[in-house]
């Protein structure tokens, strides 16, 4: 499958694999299936509890996005689940402010600097 990976920069022919060769530690997660690119290791999960549990969760993301897209979820989550914004409000002002192509996701965030902006956003919010 086509899929932009973000440390390669392009959009890479993905391999189809599972989690005990992406986390050989965590036998939790052995079944669940993950999109990887070959050319720099990177990885993204599937939206494995729908009913295309092989639909990639986004792009590639590189370890430092993950990082970041974890801190936005940080900010994120709080906002929603604390009942300052319903999760469909607070997801149009991302929509808004961001202008992603198809709607705001964290997995779309692509780059660092995206990421620590969308975090500076929430923490304005």
């Amino acid at each position: 499958m086509k899929i932009y990976c973000c440390g390669c920069e392009a959009h890479v022919n993905a391999r189809l694999t599972d989690g005990k060769e992406i986390y050989p530690h965590r036998k939790d997660l052995y079944k669940l299936p993950f999109w990887k690119c070959d050319e720099c290791n990177n990885f993204v999960g599937c939206h494995h509890k729908t009913n295309d549990r092989t639909a990639p969760l986004g792009c590639i993301p590189t370890k430092e996005i993950r990082s970041v897209r974890s801190l936005v979820h940080s900010e994120l989550d709080p906002l929603w689940k604390g009942g300052k914004y319903t999760r469909k409000q607070l997801y149009a002002i991302l929509n808004q402010k961001t202008g992603m192509e198809g709607g705001y996701h964290t997995a779309k965030i692509r780059s660092v600097d995206d990421g620590m902006k969308i975090y500076q956003l929430l923490k304005s919010l």
